[in-house]
Parts: C-alpha cells; sequence; structure tokens
C-alpha cells in the first residue's frame, strides 16, 4: 500500500528534503509547509527548500524555515509535493534524483511518476488536501499550524472555494479548523485578496491590452519584462492576473502571458468543457482541466499566434 511505502520511508530516513514546483504558488507553498510541520511533530527534520516564493505567503506557519538551498548534496529521503514532473522542481531536480529514497505526493492529471513511491490523486481539489489523508495514515494530528498551511494551498487552488474540484471532504476539513480556532476568513483574505501595489499596477496594464477572440470566447493579454521593471515586481506580483479574463460574460478560455528571459509564460484558465492542461501539453507544459500554463518562444504576436491556434481546436 502506498501510504504504508510512505511511512516506511519516513520513519528510516534520518535526513529528509522537501521540494516543490517552480514559481511556487499557494498550495505549492502550503504543502511544503504543512508537511514540514508534520514531520517535526512526529520527529523528523525536514529541509523545505524553496528559492523563491511570493510574499505573499510568508505569514504561513514555518515560512521562516525555508531555505534556498540544501544542507547536504544528498538525502535519505526526498519528498516532491505538488510537482506533476521532475523538470519543475525548481531547478533542484538534482536533490531528488540524488536522494537514496524518492516520494512523490501530487494531484495533478498529468504527473509523470517520477518518484519510487507515488501518491497521486487527480481527483483532489489541492494538493494539501491530499495531505489530511496521508497525515491521518501517519497518526499525525493536524493542529492549527499545519491547518493554516494546508487551508492556504486549498484556498489557492479552488479560487477560494468556487471552482468545481471541490469536494464534501474539503468544507468538512474547513468545518474542523473553525472549531479548531482557525481564522478560515482571514487566511481566506490575506491569499486572495490582498493585492500589493505592484499587482494591482500590472493588473491595470493587462486590462487595458485586453482582446476578445473567437466571438468573445478567448480573453488575451500580456504583461512584459519593461512592464514588470516599471513597477518594481517582485516575485508573484502577477499571480491572479488571467483570473481576470474568465470572469467575463462568454469567455471560455483566459490567456496571460508574462515575458521571461528565453520567451513567455503563459498561463491559461477555462470555464466550462476546454482542458487547458491538454492545450498547455503541446508546447511541453500542463496543469489541471482548468488551470495549466507553459512556457514559448518568440514575440508576443508569434506566442499568441500559437497558443490561440491550438485553444481553438477545441473551441465549440
Amino acid at each position: 500500500m502506498t501510504l504504508d511505502n510512505i511511512k516506511q520511508e519516513i520513519n528510516k530516513a534520518n535526513s529528509i528534503i522537501l521540494l516543490t514546483h517552480e514559481n511556487p504558488d499557494g498550495d505549492a507553498i502550503g504543502s511544503s509547509l504543512a508537511f514540514h510541520l508534520a514531520l517535526k511533530e512526529y520527529g523528523k527534520e525536514s529541509d523545505v527548500v524553496i528559492p523563491d516564493y511570493p510574499k505573499t505567503y510568508s505569514f504561513l506557519p514555518g515560512a521562516e524555515e525555508i531555505k534556498t538551498e540544501g544542507r547536504q548534496e544528498t538525502y535519505d529521503l526526498a519528498i516532491a509535493l505538488d510537482c506533476a514532473d521532475i523538470k519543475r522542481l525548481n531547478g533542484f531536480a538534482s536533490y531528488f534524483e540524488n536522494a537514496k529514497t524518492r516520494i512523490m505526493i501530487d494531484h495533478h492529471s498529468k504527473n509523470t511518476m517520477f518518484g519510487d513511491v507515488n501518491y497521486v490523486n487527480p481527483v483532489a481539489p489541492a494538493c494539501s488536501q491530499i495531505l489530511i489523508t496521508v497525515l491521518g495514515y501517519m497518526g499525525i494530528e493536524i493542529n492549527k499550524e499545519i491547518g493554516t498551511c494546508i487551508l492556504a494551498g486549498i484556498i489557492t487552488d479552488t479560487g477560494g472555494f468556487k471552482y468545481s474540484s471541490v469536494t464534501a471532504e474539503t468544507f468538512e476539513f474547513v468545518s474542523e479548523l473553525l472549531g479548531k480556532g482557525i481564522n478560515v476568513s482571514n487566511i481566506y483574505r490575506r491569499v486572495l485578496e490582498i493585492k500589493t501595489r505592484p499587482n494591482f499596477e500590472l493588473t491595470k496594464i493587462a486590462m487595458n491590452r485586453l482582446e476578445f477572440l473567437e466571438n468573445g470566447r478567448i480573453t488575451f493579454t500580456y504583461i512584459t519584462k519593461e512592464d514588470l521593471e516599471k513597477v518594481e515586481a517582485q516575485t508573484g506580483d502577477y499571480e491572479g492576473i488571467v483570473e481576470m479574463g474568465r470572469g467575463i460574460e462568454g469567455v471560455e478560455v483566459s490567456v496571460f502571458l508574462r515575458e521571461e528571459d528565453n520567451g513567455f509564460k503563459a498561463s491559461l484558465r477555462s470555464n466550462d468543457y476546454v482542458n487547458v492542461a491538454d492545450v498547455c501539453l503541446m508546447f511541453g507544459g500542463g496543469g489541471h482541466i482548468k488551470a495549466a500554463g507553459c512556457n514559448l518562444q518568440g514575440n508576443v504576436e508569434q506566442v499568441k499566434t500559437k497558443i490561440v491556434n491550438e485553444i481553438k481546436k477545441y473551441l465549440k
């Protein structure tokens, strides 16, 4: 049984490293910190390595213990959380590859099963929610600190409980947290509603560039490196902009591009029927049915044409 394997490997390990995907979101950070804190409760120390992350999540318990790199080259056990492909492990795939044993816990449907032990539940709305089962099996109580981290991950990946991936277990867990005195509304506000000034400025720029394509079924917008520099953006200040297009009546797919050194990072969101993970898979990316991303080379118009032409194949 996979859960039994996970417990056995954790019991055996003297050194553990926790890793997650590049450009980490709230689920990646929340699940990593939740597992780090849970291992402490279990009597195991771990290094949680996240080189760079949005400071929005710096309020989470354990965030001050996040490391930018591992303390050693080889660990007894490496655990990857919320990561579908080893290529996305924040440039630190070597820690995972060099570990004596490798565990992967995830919820992406396109997961490549790159661990020695793989625990994937594609029905779960967030990797953080999967940890409820894992920690329960290990006999670790979800205290206020661990629960706060898990909740931040769930809120992020469900868009504040609004996506269809939300399950009955999600609300049962939230109810338990309320009973433990966790301020759910405060976490919701800090994760989803409070915007940095650079994020607000970038949102204005992206809104002014927003285009409606394919009879209003696709929205497209972008920001450049120059925009990012102009507003003095930090990691994560561009998060959430892609949601702007999805909320417009008649839109099925929202496309948001962010310029990087070697092209553009594309973020896609869909409403009803387009599987944007399949769209992104065509460009070496992936994600979820209604939320996915990929990287493309070229200028804005070239990338726009590639993405839109692929989306058009899925439109009804």
